[in-house]
């Protein structure tokens, strides 16, 4: 935690103004045990900004005629039980299908364990209603992995083969590729690192999802796929693919969603953007209206992509004859406020005698969950892991991301509604 900032994991970052050649910096280490410092070459995960490209390669195959936006999936996707999800639902996060990985936690996955893009389907195929009202936003990975399988379907072939032909290649993204297997050798590949006590620790989890992240590229990459993308934004006149794909309201307001992309159409501020978070790794790119491009590119895990890119921009904003170096120079040195991570688990201690309150399952989420009581206290119980939970109203407690609500007495639990960020509205039952 002490060491020289050179002697830490760091930053990549990209700031292309219209008519200027790009700018770019880089910081720290991409590997800590080798002291390998980040470089032009170093690819980094850059987790759901991947899900520009998954969504752009939907729109080749609708203009191509191998699929239609506003057919139902479940003619590509036979395993699909909600029937009248559309295409175009999928890839604006209007399904109401929940996101699996926040159901594989509930079954009590840990951080280390290892599942596949399959594993997450089948819970997606499980599902038969949809979590939210039809229409509404519900941003949930699993979308982008069932894209993922109807891109296959409709091209037989992988998606990462079908990516370096469409867009990679064509484009001169040549250190950009997909991740399909956690033994897959990624050229340049930097590790990320959480900042533990006096030391660090690896942050990577064995697990690789194309189609909603797992992405790994470099900051000029990207800026070749922006360029891009850019193109279309000209030629359109409006919204990057907008006249294919209408953009509707998102999760965080006032941005839209619409292919992959958030987009902000306030005057003065019309942009498209995305924030990607994974296993550490974090980074953010953004384009706006008069072609201005930022990328940002984390291997650690308390430095967020989205926070150094909006100080970027704030600094142009502020001072647009600032060289563009001292620009990220000022972004890098940066460091948000430390989150303290709300403490759930707990061992038994002194908490006096344990009360089984029951199990518990739901037909929509794997595994079995346990209610027990204790000193007045509730406490959820999943492959052997504790949850304390806070009472926040007559029948409502708040746990590690989730909130529980009672349809009974405390004492007497028969059912109750948990609500996860990406996965609300599962119904538990005694067992």
């Amino acid at each position: 935690m002490n060491a020289p900032r050179d002697e830490q994991p760091g930053l990549s970052l990209l700031l292309h103004r219209p008519g200027e050649e790009p700018t770019i910096l880089h910081t720290g280490l991409a590997s800590l045990e080798h002291g390998l410092p980040i470089g032009p070459d170093t690819t980094f995960n850059v987790g759901s900004v991947a899900k520009q490209i998954t969504a752009h390669l939907i729109l080749l195959a609708a203009h191509d005629d191998l699929l239609h936006l506003d057919q139902q999936a479940a003619d590509l996707l036979p395993r699909l039980k909600i029937s009248d999800v559309t295409v175009a639902d999928l890839v604006t996060h209007r399904s109401g299908i929940r996101d699996a990985e926040s159901l594989l936690s509930l079954a009590g996955f840990r951080e280390l364990d290892h599942y596949t893009a399959d594993d997450l389907r089948t819970l997606a195929y499980r599902q038969d209603q949809r979590a939210v009202p039809k229409g509404r936003f519900l941003y949930s990975n699993t979308n982008y992995l069932l894209l993922a399988e109807i891109l296959e379907t409709v091209h037989h072939t992988t998606l990462p083969e079908l990516a370096r032909h469409r867009v990679f290649g064509p484009l001169g993204m040549h250190t950009t590729h997909f991740k399909t297997d956690p033994h897959q050798v990624i050229p340049g590949a930097t590790s990320a690192y959480q900042a533990a006590h006096n030391d660090w620790w690896h942050t990577e989890a064995p697990v690789t999802l194309p189609g909603p992240g797992t992405l790994w590229t470099t900051a000029s990459d990207l800026n070749r796929w922006l360029a891009h993308l850019r193109q279309y934004w000209q030629c359109e006149h409006q919204l990057p693919w907008q006249n294919a794909l209408a953009y509707h309201p998102s999760d965080h307001q006032p941005y839209l969603y619409g292919p992959g992309l958030y987009a902000d159409t306030r005057p003065g501020r019309v942009g498209v953007f995305h924030y990607g978070h994974e296993q550490g790794f974090s980074a953010a790119t953004h384009l706006d209206a008069t072609g201005l491009r930022v990328i940002c590119l984390s291997n650690n895990a308390d430095i967020a992509a989205d926070y150094i890119t909006a100080a970027i921009l704030r600094g142009l904003g502020e001072h647009p004859e600032l060289d563009p170096k001292v620009v990220l120079r000022t972004a890098a040195t940066l460091r948000p406020e430390p989150k303290v991570a709300a403490r759930t688990q707990h061992a038994n201690g002194n908490r006096g005698p344990e009360v089984e309150l029951g199990t518990f399952s739901c037909d929509q989420a794997p595994g079995s969950l346990r209610l027990t009581r204790s000193a007045g206290t509730l406490h959820l119980w999943r492959r052997g892991t504790q949850d304390q939970l806070t009472q926040t109203g007559p029948a409502a407690y708040v746990g590690n991301g989730y909130t529980l609500t009672l349809t009974g007495s405390a004492d007497q639990v028969h059912s109750f509604t948990l609500d996860l960020d990406r996965a609300p509205g599962l119904a538990y039952v005694r067992r």
